[in-house]
């Protein structure tokens, strides 16, 4: 019997705690409820709000349409009022020479003529003064004007010609300089790279020599240039008789005494000792070494030996038909 008091008296409080978070739940319910109200007035008021704005905009760009429409039409009325002043000009011009041509006066000096008594006799002694003056024969009266015209165009073209002289006379001295300072710097470059050419090549053939020549020593900027190798055990010859691998064993050793005198922070190598034989090949890795403190290669190959010296190494498979897939391995 105590027990079921006890068990009673439990769910009393139990029911209790529900009531009380009932309350509470729909006390929140109800809060969220006047949020949602308030939220929905204000929405409303926003939307009024853009209403108005998007009618005063609109209000706004009619008012400025008009303008643009007024502005638009005074600009045609100035364009009119331009001709119309040209032509003017023009016209006013035609009669202020035709008044020097005819009378020689101009508009400032019109004014101390007197205007004559009868024009019909003036003007026919103009006319007879005119022929008479006709039967003269030709005078060149703007002939000193001309001479004053000519010369001084004469003047002007002697001053241009001077300063065209003296200016071909300068650019002339400038290619001089720099042709002599190309030779220089060309020889100076050349000489250090004839000199590393022939350093690597013994390295990487372990023996042997090899020069860079110049076909024409008196024209070096224009001369070409002919590659002479000795690998060991060979005469002395041009490179384009060498074989495959040696030609490209030697183009090698031409590009590291290149690197060397101007190291490039990155190179892409293609390939370029897949005519060594495998020893060479492993030379050619281990010569690469030497360069990476300074440079980053980037070497496309298929050679063990390349692979071998690599720190990363990417390739592509085909796991699945028409599907490739990159992986990497990094070997340092």
């Amino acid at each position: 019997m105590k027990t079921r008091r006890a068990y009673v008296l439990r769910l009393k409080k139990k029911k209790k705690s529900f009531g009380n978070k009932i309350n509470s739940i729909e006390a929140e319910i109800q809060k969220t409820k006047d949020a949602v109200s308030n939220s929905s007035e204000e929405q409303v008021k926003l939307k009024e709000a853009r209403a108005q704005k998007v009618a005063k905009q609109d209000e706004t760009e009619k008012l400025q349409e008009g303008q643009r429409v007024q502005i638009e039409e005074i600009k045609s009325q100035i364009s009119k009022l331009d001709v119309k002043k040209s032509k003017i000009e023009v016209e006013l011009e035609q009669v202020i020479n035709k008044m020097w041509e005819d009378y020689e006066v101009t508009p400032n000096n019109v004014i101390d003529y007197k205007k004559p008594d009868n024009i019909s006799e003036t003007t026919k002694r103009v006319n007879k003064l005119r022929t008479e003056i006709k039967d003269l024969g030709s005078i060149n009266i703007d002939s000193i004007e001309e001479y004053k015209k000519t010369k001084e165009r004469y003047d002007f073209m002697c001053e241009q010609r001077l300063d065209l002289e003296d200016s071909s006379a300068k650019l002339k001295k400038l290619i001089t300089e720099m042709v002599t300072t190309m030779k220089e710097q060309f020889t100076s470059q050349f000489n250090t790279i004839n000199k590393y050419f022939g350093e690597v090549f013994v390295q990487l053939f372990g023996g042997g020599k090899a020069e860079l020549k110049l076909t024409d020593s008196e024209n070096i900027l224009e001369s070409g240039i002919e590659i002479e190798a000795q690998p060991p055990g060979k005469k002395l010859q041009n490179m384009m008789l060498l074989s495959g691998g040696e030609k490209a064993f030697t183009a090698i050793a031409l590009l590291f005494a290149i690197l060397k005198i101007n190291p490039a922070p990155f190179c892409v190598l293609d390939e370029i000792e897949a005519a060594l034989d495998d020893v060479n090949v492993y030379r050619f890795a281990d010569y690469l070494k030497k360069f990476t403190k300074d440079t980053q290669f980037l070497v496309i190959t298929h050679r063990k030996g390349t692979m071998e010296a690599a720190d990363t190494v990417y390739g592509i498979t085909m796991e699945e038909n028409g599907v490739s897939k990159l992986l990497s391995m990094k070997l340092a």
